[in-house]
């Protein structure tokens, strides 16, 4: 197996820093703004045929207006299931199914709702930060392992992967202060 160059280094620490970016800007879709959005039920789990999975892998979900969602499950078997659920996730959402469908209407938010969503928001983000540090952490410590490097070259791998990790806290938090505002929209 080759050693890494400062390059790789530096790719990779991109690269997992944009996996933690992703998964927080899908942890900030499935929080609830008042608004229908179908990544809204992408956490939501069913128990299908003998195994649990995610919601979109055995049901279509549409928007059709700004409050409601509905959810067409492919198994009309699966109604029941679908909808309990949806009713059981943390989510907040009362589903009511209407023969094959689920209706899922998206209730206005209250004051209060609205922050302790930013409050969840907020958590979510400081776990992306870690995440994005976790990998600065990483490649630091494999470029300190690298011998056959100059110091010089190390020092400007370091002020890059330094960089990289700035600017995405910077998007981070301004993912967050758009949410925030999303959130806190009446």
């Amino acid at each position: 197996m080759s050693t890494p160059t400062v390059a790789d280094i530096v790719r990779q620490a991109k690269a997992g820093m944009d996996v933690a970016m992703e998964h927080t800007r899908k942890e900030f879709a499935s929080i609830r703004t008042g608004k229908a959005t179908t990544a809204l039920l992408d956490i939501v789990k069913v128990e299908a045929y003998g195994n649990t999975m995610p919601l979109n892998q055995v049901a279509t979900v549409a928007a059709p207006e700004a409050r409601l969602l509905v959810v067409t499950p492919w198994d009309k078997n699966l109604v029941q299931v679908v909808e309990k659920a949806i009713r059981d996730s943390d989510l907040g959402l009362n589903p009511a199914s209407q023969g094959g469908i689920i209706r899922v209407p998206i209730p206005a938010l209250t004051e209060e709702r609205r922050r302790e969503l930013v409050k969840v928001m907020h958590k979510l983000a400081e776990e992306g930060r870690v995440g994005v540090r976790h990998f600065r952490h990483e490649a630091l410590a494999e470029l300190k392992k690298l011998d056959h490097v100059a110091e010089d070259d190390k020092k400007h791998a370091e002020k890059d992967v330094q960089k990289v990790t700035d600017d995405h806290i910077r998007h981070l938090d301004e993912l967050v202060k758009a949410k925030e505002a999303e959130i806190m929209e009446v």
